[in-house]
């Protein structure tokens, strides 16, 4: 599979260090896309050049993601425009726009046709979601570049219109990205007929949030949502924590209570909970 990649020079690498970061962290994208026509977690998400809905001229990704800011982006894709099942999707993802925002959580969608086409679908969703104009962007990726990098498509396939929707099915997939690291974090994929939960988007972010609130020392149990007792990891000595008796004896059902609670209510307290996040040590 060929990566889309760039210079150090087109990047404007302002130190030796910084350049050879980027260098390898590019060759370690490039050669997880060529080893499987598929991503997984702790991948490097790769970067590549694309037009948006929102722009004339093409634009890099991990461009975009530093010009967004924020920790997280939400990469969802879509295998053709016009079509009923995404068109909700991209309404509902509209509709959490303020609580994305608030997060710290960039939104971007792909579908496999152009820019301009693009730009007649959002103002179907922007009817469905009603709402004057859509948030957020969608990648143009008619020759399935994007799709193919990602593994969302094997590299055989060949770009260019005319595809069907039923062609292009495995375009179905949720990517969190890590803005720092730009690893993969979470990642799924759905069938056509079968629309995608965002409650379930926003409570793995949630889940995230926490997890790198407590440094990573805890993980989420079975249907945990926001504000619920969490599993201390294996290995952590924590003063104060319930502990669930267990018929071998065993001690690693542990609990402590979640440290974030509620919503974070206005743009000030968002900056707080957002600036304390970043200084957190990512989960490994």
């Amino acid at each position: 599979m060929k990566y889309i990649g760039r210079t150090s020079r087109e990047r404007g690498c302002s130190s030796k260090p910084a350049c050879l970061l980027l260098l390898i962290t590019l060759m370690v994208g490039s050669f997880q896309s060529a080893l499987s026509w598929g991503l997984v977690l702790g991948d490097i998400a790769p970067d590549f050049k694309a037009r948006l809905s929102t722009t004339d001229q093409p634009v890099w990704f991990y461009d975009w993601i530093q010009g967004e800011g924020g920790r997280y982006t939400v990469l969802f894709s879509h295998p053709q425009d016009f079509t009923p099942v995404c068109t909700t999707e991209l309404a509902e993802v509209q509709k959490l726009m303020p609580s994305f925002k608030k997060r710290g959580v960039n939104v971007i969608g792909l579908s496999l046709n152009t820019a301009e086409t693009h730009q007649q679908w959002l103002k179907d969703v922007a009817a469905v979601a009603e709402v004057a104009e859509i948030e957020f962007p969608l990648i143009a990726d008619v020759q399935l570049k994007v799709a193919k990098l990602y593994g969302m498509l094997p590299s055989k396939i060949k770009g260019g219109l005319p595809r069907s929707a039923e062609e292009n099915k495995t375009v179905r997939s949720v990517f969190i990205i890590n803005n720092k690291t730009k690893a993969i974090e979470v990642a799924w994929t759905y069938p056509m007929q079968i629309g995608r939960s965002f409650d379930e988007l926003s409570r793995v972010l949630d889940a995230l949030d926490e997890i790198a609130w407590q440094q990573g020392e805890i993980a989420t149990p079975a249907n945990w949502h926001k504000g619920d007792d969490v599993i201390l990891a294996p290995g952590v000595d924590r003063e104060h924590f319930a502990e669930k008796d267990l018929p071998t004896g065993k001690s690693y059902m542990r609990y402590v209570p979640a440290q974030i609670q509620g919503e974070v209510k206005g743009e000030e307290q968002a900056a707080v909970m957002l600036q304390a996040l970043e200084v957190m040590p990512l989960e490994e």
